[in-house]
């Protein structure tokens, strides 16, 4: 199992309730591949540093997760085809 460090921008264009359920979706992406949740933090609305898709803004999010590539994998695969999301990174922590 290798942690990794997760963070997602949502769209700042959808109703609150909307971008909570996206941010869950994505929980339950990582928690139905076998990720353990370690930390998760929901960042608010911030500023982007250049325009993504016309918005320059966007709701942050950071997880940080213990995971095997599996889950890993398959929240890149996910997180690449929800329209919701404006970016994800995905970094690999060095214990």
């Amino acid at each position: 199992m290798n942690k990794y460090e997760i963070m997602f921008i949502v769209r700042p264009d959808m109703e609150e309730a909307e971008i909570r359920k996206t941010a869950e979706t994505m929980k339950k992406v990582l928690t139905d591949s076998k990720a353990k949740i370690l930390e998760e933090k929901a960042m608010g609305q911030k500023e982007l540093a250049y325009e993504i898709n016309k918005f320059n803004t966007g709701y942050y999010y950071l997880f940080v997760v213990e995971a095997g590539n599996e889950a890993e994998q398959e929240f890149n695969r996910v997180a690449r085809i929800n329209e919701s999301l404006l970016r994800h990174l995905i970094i690999r922590v060095e214990d």
